[in-house]
């Protein structure tokens, strides 16, 4: 089942302009403590409420940016001597020794790439790159029919293979380029909330570069409010605010990072079965899931699948799937069963 609703101004309107928001005011707060700071090229921070009064933050701060940087070390497209780096770098096709946590990372993003048939898929970095998405930087216009079909060839997710029992993992191709971007940020996110778990703290709302997890209630001893976002270019608003607990969040969208050719939007959100920018009508994808990973790279693949497949995709599958369409000047809402049942609880 689908739903679907479209959303006044007016209701817009009504709701405060801000993207992360904590519900509710009084003098009954209970108290909260706030980690901040900057990791994996974007800003992250870390809310809790009513910790221990034993709990030494100073140490906590540290712990937390020991597995940010952890995390980084090991899948940044960027830092030259990352596990990632060395990887693409290396043009051996035998199997190369890794760490856990990093052969870990890829053998779940290459579950979601299977069970999305290739819509999510790490392999797509040279597509990307082409497009001036990565590392390498902007273009001023889209790359020729033939650059793409010719970075296509090393596009494609069955190339890579993981052993984490060892850990290990193995490339078909030489060239080929893994990019776990849309994976990197949801899986630091969820090594943090292992973190804290294992404190046995109780009520927390984890952030890395937007993608979320939390548990246990907020200040005021409700649900944690989280703000989607207006899939609009330029200025920022809110579309509509689920109360979570107990869950991760992550949003991918199209209309933050893309450039204009000749009159025509090129997005940052490449297909990679068919090396070119999704034109299709969905602005942006929203996911809960048990993980911040899972919600970060499936949200992306939704993306990539479109208003159509995708949430039929997601209707079967039953994930908690939430769209926002550009229709007619207006920002349209469709949502699978799955979402509707998790923000009505």
């Amino acid at each position: 089942m689908i739903r679907s609703r479209r959303t006044s101004p007016e209701r817009l309107l009504a709701r405060a302009a801000i993207l992360l928001l904590i519900a509710g005011c009084g003098d009954d707060r209970l108290p909260e403590y706030e980690f901040t700071g900057v990791a994996m090229g974007t800003t992250w921070s870390v809310k809790l409420v009513a910790p221990p009064p034993a709990l030494d933050t100073s140490a906590l701060q540290q712990m937390i940016t020991a597995s940010l940087s952890k995390t980084e070390k090991a899948m940044s497209t960027y830092l030259l001597d990352s596990e990632l780096t060395q990887f693409n770098l290396s043009r051996s096709t035998a199997w190369i020794r890794t760490s856990s946590e990093f052969c870990s990372a890829v053998a779940g993003a290459q579950s979601i790439a299977e069970l999305t048939d290739g819509a999510f898929d790490v392999t797509v970095g040279p597509l990307v790159n082409l497009w001036g998405f990565g590392p390498p930087g902007s273009v001023s216009k889209p790359p020729d029919d033939a650059d793409i079909a010719k970075m296509r060839r090393r596009v494609g997710h069955h190339w890579l293979h993981t052993d984490c029992s060892v850990p290990a993992l193995r490339k078909d191709l030489a060239d080929l380029y893994v990019d776990l971007s849309a994976y990197a940020k949801g899986y630091a996110v969820d090594r943090v909330a292992d973190l804290l778990d294992g404190l046995e703290l109780a009520n927390y709302l984890i952030e890395v570069g937007g993608e979320l997890r939390m548990r246990g209630r907020n200040a005021d001893g409700g649900k944690w409010a989280i703000a989607v976002e207006k899939p609009i270019r330029g200025g920022r608003s809110v579309q509509s605010i689920v109360g979570l607990t107990d869950s991760a969040l992550a949003t991918s969208g199209d209309y933050r990072n893309y450039f204009e050719y000749r009159g025509r939007r090129y997005s940052h959100t490449i297909d990679p079965r068919t090396g070119t920018p999704v034109t299709h009508d969905a602005a942006s994808v929203t996911v809960i899931a048990d993980t911040a990973a899972y919600a970060d790279a499936m949200a992306t693949a939704l993306l990539v699948l479109g208003p159509g497949r995708g949430l039929d995709f997601a209707e079967r599958e039953n994930i908690a799937a939430y769209f926002l369409l550009r229709t007619d000047g207006d920002i349209e809402e469709r949502m699978t069963k799955r979402f509707a049942t998790e923000v009505a609880q």
